[in-house]
């Protein structure tokens, strides 16, 4: 059993949703408890109000017993193909993540990819949520399960 978490993952899947609705879905992170496995809820900080660099939002997550809470800042956007997001030190927590998603449209509908990279991390908090949080020590099944409710909430389709 190793009690690491990887410094980065990518998972990719294709969904049936056309990438505008695979868009409109991820752009906007008051809706990411609709498709996320951990992130239950996530709202705009005062000044920001839609997907552009330097906004910034809350987003809360759950991971049975496990609650935590990060402010993330946008990144990137290019509108319809790309959301990058990084989480920002806070609190307790000194941990650092980059998020990026890219969309491609696809014959059928969207090929959705996601990766995180961890650029920081102290070790003592990296042991410590290894061991609270085992899924951590590979989040590609939950990433991937993540991307594929994504497609079904972007194809109007309960996930």
């Amino acid at each position: 059993m190793s009690l690491r978490i990887p410094p980065s993952v990518g998972v990719e899947v294709e969904v049936a949703a056309a990438p505008e609705a695979v868009w409109s879905v991820l752009a906007d992170p008051t809706r990411i408890g609709e498709w996320s496995g951990e992130c239950v809820r996530a709202a705009w900080l005062p000044g920001s109000t839609h997907v552009a660099p330097g906004a910034r939002f809350r987003g809360e997550n759950r991971v049975g017993r496990s609650r935590w809470a990060r402010v993330c800042e946008v990144t990137e956007v290019d509108p319809g193909r790309v959301l990058a997001w990084r989480t920002l030190p806070g609190g307790p927590y000194r941990d650092r993540t980059h998020w990026r998603v890219v969309l491609e449209p696809t014959a059928t509908g969207t090929r959705i990819a996601q990766r995180y990279e961890l650029t920081g991390m102290p070790v003592a908090m990296e042991l410590l949520a290894a061991l609270l949080l085992p899924a951590h020590r590979d989040r590609t099944p939950g990433l991937r399960a993540d991307l594929e409710r994504l497609g079904r909430v972007a194809g109007g389709v309960p996930a």
